[in-house]
């Protein structure tokens, strides 16, 4: 230990994943053949899907203990939705706007000299990506309770959670057994994330030298233009317009990005933002969050909020339409606002979805387009890790805000959560093993 108690700086998650992405970056570099091995892009992949095997029961026992079997009045819970619903439009409008107004400054794409490869991105295409609204609809409705959870699909298996919470309360005291036995597993499963964390380091590692040793900075050149657009418009978004909303709740960005580092190097490493959600929504009940709110606004917002992946589609049709030498026109970029504002919704946070919503939005826009994203095949990679960190952030604002909204955020503990005088490094350990951390 430290002489002033704390953990020795290399004990701590954000450093030893900080440190493992520079070292796959540099692995990917000297040894690019043997990074970009199928085994090493594993490493990666197998962390996520960790995860993943976890966030389904998470969100079941958040939301159906803490967000809607502890709630007493059933209308709260339609009025948090409401409000978190209204919000996320909202801040998704100027995440939209951010995307078009930097593709129009910058221009990027202007002179482009590269051809679209319509074989490359088939895959990525399919009939399913120009649904409607009401296949969308649809789609949340799972066609069994046990099918949603195999899937992994948030929206499914949150419309049953709050169904399934709903009933409970309805029980009164008869539900009381099956409410503990919920919030029980809830604290084994926080439990199964505190040792798939260790793993964190290891899955980073893998994603970065992957990623750098199968693309290389050569083959990147020509397309960082449009990488340094998207970087700077959701730099703009995060500091500009969440900076001002966290302001006008009373507290700072930037400290919440501190107190949330493991978490964002951990989205980083892996470009899925859905790998620190546990997480996530543990942090923010400590930093004085309830949890009724957390538990339905963080998976909610999974779905409906996503800045990174609205700013990434309006800054990259944008450029596909310049590369492909069609300069939209206003109403064509309006039209991209308004199906861009309908595709976002309901993708997840994994690696690669925002790269799926791309291709429903051309596909509504212009069909031309579409084989136009094959052009940004070889650098999506790159964005999603932004797309990422840019949606993890707007979630975690989104909650606060709305707890404030509700009158149930505790100031007190945001301020010396954010202030360090809460340990967020040692959230999940003291919640897991029973360790008393200060409030």
């Amino acid at each position: 230990m430290s002489p002033a108690g704390k953990k020795p700086l290399h004990h701590h998650l954000y450093v030893q994943v900080l440190v493992a992405i520079a070292l796959g970056a540099m692995f990917g570099w000297l040894a690019p053949d043997f990074a970009a091995q199928p085994w090493v892009k594993a490493l990666g992949d197998g962390f996520i899907k960790l995860i993943k095997m976890i966030i389904a029961p998470i969100i079941f026992c958040t939301v159906v203990v803490s967000g809607v079997a502890h709630v007493e009045d059933a209308r709260k819970v339609g009025r948090v939705g409401v409000k978190a619903l209204v919000y996320f439009e909202i801040v998704s409008t100027f995440a939209l706007a951010i995307g078009l107004l930097v593709g129009n400054l910058l221009k990027p794409g202007a002179g482009f000299t590269g051809a679209p490869d319509a074989a490359a991105v088939a895959k990525y295409v399919h009939p399913a990506a120009g649904h409607s609204g009401v296949d969308f609809l649809l789609d949340i409705i799972p066609d069994s309770a046990i099918g949603a959870f195999a899937k992994g699909d948030i929206l499914q298996v949150l419309l049953f959670s709050l169904l399934f919470g709903f009933a409970l309360q309805t029980l009164g005291e008869k539900g009381r057994g099956m409410r503990t036995f919920v919030d029980d597993a809830g604290h084994a499963i926080f439990g199964v994330i505190a040792i798939v964390m260790k793993a964190a380091p290891l899955g980073a590692f893998g994603a970065m030298a992957y990623t750098v040793g199968k693309y290389g900075s050569a083959a990147l050149a020509a397309l960082a233009g449009l990488v340094g657009a998207f970087y700077l418009a959701s730099a703009l978004f995060v500091i500009g317009v969440l900076g001002l909303i966290a302001w006008a709740a009373g507290f700072n960005i930037f400290r919440l990005l501190v107190y949330l580092r493991d978490e964002l190097l951990i989205v980083l490493g892996t470009s899925s933002s859905e790998s620190a959600l546990p997480a996530l929504m543990e942090k923010l009940e400590r930093l004085g969050c309830s949890k009724p709110v957390v538990g339905l606004v963080v998976p909610t917002g999974y779905s409906f909020n996503l800045d990174g992946t609205n700013i990434y589609m309006t800054l990259t049709t944008l450029f596909i339409a310049r590369a492909m030498g069609m300069e939209l026109d206003v109403g064509q970029q309006a039209t991209i606002l308004l199906v861009a504002m309908l595709t976002s919704k309901g993708a997840s946070g994994v690696s690669g979805a925002g790269f799926v919503t791309l291709a429903a939005t051309l596909a509504a826009v212009d069909p031309a387009l579409a084989p136009g994203m094959s052009l940004v095949l070889g650098i999506d990679k790159f964005m999603s890790e932004c797309r990422s960190l840019t949606n993890f952030i707007g979630n975690s604002v989104a909650t606060i805000v709305i707890s404030a909204w509700e009158g149930e955020l505790d100031r007190d503990r945001l301020a010396r959560g954010l202030h360090r005088q809460i340990d967020p490094a040692d959230v999940t350990t003291a919640e897991t093993t029973g360790d008393e951390t200060p409030d």
